[in-house]
């Protein structure tokens, strides 16, 4: 082996992470070997089998490399399709105006989005209270398309008469930047940080630390906000990274390819509802993009969204 070829396999190692995935494999062999899994939750047994499957063949493959041009190969076969491939989703859910209805949509949403993940065998965590980070292969390209209006009619639990009301919560969804490199750069100066005390659960030196950090772009007034870390660093470095997806998003949509020809206040674009859920007087589930439609409204609060997202990727 020439020592062009191992300084390439070295790279690709590193980039591809063979040896973290050498890890995981032996991970998922164990686990999908295990009857219980299959007993408890089949899905979550499916979607592990093809992860085992793609890394087995990203491991097999990266390891009969014995030339450059297998390298390129290996290379363009593995290589991101797009440059949010297989990124991690952030979801925030922003309710709209309408008090305790619709703040309780918007934790509907929030369940709904978490039952999803667990189902597929995806990790989340609570970035804040209205942002859920999910890890999974390719989070973020299967849930884009979540992103908009989604429409709640239903009996109010809250109305003493038990009038219908009508709900609505604008749902983000965002890449996990996480440490990839990205060529944005925000200048500090434009940049203002607060602390807060967090809210959670008690103790003895409960909130006696300002760890929440919420971050604000001033030149157009977009905000990102973490509180799950317990430190302040480890949630400005969150925060901050979000706050970059909601820029880089921005910049896609003004077409414009420098952050500073950002200037001007936004604020959330409520748009068109991409989707109803009817409680009442029926029970329906109606995508009005790609105009699929269920009954089966329970299941889909549920977290059984399959058919839904399946029919988005075609958007």
């Amino acid at each position: 082996m020439t020592e062009d070829l191992d300084f390439i396999l070295k790279n690709l190692g590193e980039r591809f992470e063979i040896e973290k995935n050498k890890t995981r494999l032996k991970e998922l062999e164990f686990e999908v070997s295990n009857p219980d899994l299959w007993t408890k939750n089949r899905f979550e047994a499916e979607e592990k089998t093809k992860e085992y499957g793609k890394l087995k063949n990203l491991v097999t493959d990266f390891e009969s490399i014995t030339n450059a041009e297998e390298a390129r190969a290996f290379e363009a076969e593995y290589m991101p399709k797009n440059e949010y491939e297989n990124l991690p989703a952030l979801i925030s859910v922003y309710p709209g105006a309408g008090g305790e209805d619709a703040a309780d949509w918007g934790g509907m949403l929030m369940k709904m989005y978490g039952l999803y993940a667990a189902r597929r065998g995806w990790k989340t965590r609570m970035i804040d209270d209205d942002t859920i980070e999910i890890k999974g292969e390719d989070a973020y390209n299967i849930l884009k398309n979540e992103s908009g209006v989604h429409r709640l009619v239903r009996i109010s639990p809250y109305d003493s008469k038990g009038l219908r009301h009508t709900s609505f919560a604008l749902v983000e969804v965002l890449p996990d930047l996480g440490k990839i490199k990205t060529d944005i750069e925000i200048p500090e100066k434009d940049i203002k940080v607060d602390f807060n005390r967090s809210s959670g659960p008690g103790g003895q030196n409960a909130n006696k630390v300002e760890t929440v950090v919420k971050v604000t772009h001033i030149p157009t007034g977009l905000t990102a906000t973490s509180s799950v870390e317990r430190g302040q660093s480890q949630n400005r470095e969150i925060a901050m990274n979000i706050l970059k997806a909601r820029l880089l998003k921005l910049m896609k949509e003004k077409q414009e390819t420098e952050i500073s020809n950002l200037k001007t206040k936004v604020s959330i674009e409520w748009g068109h509802q991409i989707r109803s859920y009817v409680l009442h007087p029926y029970k329906m589930v109606k995508d009005h993009r790609t105009e699929y439609e269920t009954s089966k409204v329970d299941d889909v609060l549920n977290g059984q969204l399959d058919e839904l997202v399946e029919a988005e990727l075609n958007l």
